[in-house]
């Protein structure tokens, strides 16, 4: 799990996010999200801070999800995070 949450940090980071993020505290709050939701793509919003609004597109299915993007709108700008990516 070490290697996934460490992944979500690399690629927010990737992409100019400058804030401090835990991976394992995203991916957590994505399983919270997901936990009995039927198989499709939803969207999901969190607001992190005062000022910075998280935005998830998540597929889930009958096993497991995967998590497209991540959207982050700050002060700072808006950053997108493609998970799909390579």
């Amino acid at each position: 799990m070490e290697e996934i949450y460490r992944l979500i940090e690399e690629k927010i980071k990737n992409s100019g996010y400058q804030r401090s993020v835990s991976g394992e505290e995203i991916y957590e709050e994505i399983c919270d999200e997901i936990e009995d939701k039927d198989n499709g793509s939803y969207i999901f919003m969190s607001k992190k801070e005062d000022d910075v609004l998280f935005e998830y597109k998540i597929d889930v299915m009958d096993e497991n999800f995967n998590l497209s993007y991540l959207d982050i709108n700050s002060p700072e700008g808006k950053f997108h995070i493609d998970f799909d990516a390579e």
